[in-house]
């Protein structure tokens, strides 16, 4: 039986290295200068900070354009609400989702069972998805309808292909 395991994934290092290619761009943009932005990083959440909100949406398009640069998508960040903070500024912060939570873990599989080739499978393993089926083809299918889904909103990989 053929199978193989859908994951949501981030490489963290490459979500480090976005943050810090972003620090050195506002350091070095004059739209910048003198309005105490910073982006700051604990693991895979990330705080923008600055002083007003339309330089909170620059700031924002700065994290995005190097995270999407870095082959991070940006199917699995998540914005808080802008908050208000010391001495005029404002933040907000920036979540990467990773793993498949149980929710979305039923939104796929159901999505596999109306669309996928008759003979695949799925079943939920913890924060990852193993499907399986007697055809190469079905799975391979089954690995392009799920990559075409707008219905998910999390970014997937496609793991352990066994034949």
């Amino acid at each position: 039986m053929a199978s193989f395991d859908v994951v949501s994934e981030v490489d963290r290092q490459e979500v480090k290295n976005a943050v810090d290619q972003a620090q050195r761009e506002i350091a070095n943009r004059f739209d910048f200068k003198n309005t105490n932005s910073s982006i700051e990083q604990n693991e895979l959440v990330i705080t923008l900070h600055t002083a007003s909100e339309d330089r909170l949406n620059a700031l924002r398009i700065v994290m995005e354009e190097k995270l999407v640069k870095r082959g991070v998508s940006l199917r699995g960040v998540d914005y808080g609400d802008v908050q208000e903070a010391s001495q005029n500024t404002v933040r907000q912060v920036m979540t990467i989702a990773v793993g498949i939570s149980s929710d979305k873990a039923k939104v796929i599989n159901k999505l596999i069972k109306e669309k996928a080739p008759k003979g695949i499978s799925s079943q939920t393993q913890g924060d990852s998805i193993r499907v399986n089926g007697k055809k190469r083809d079905d799975l391979q299918a089954t690995m392009a309808m799920l990559k075409a889904s707008d219905d998910i909103g999390i970014p997937l990989q496609f793991e352990n292909f066994r034949d």
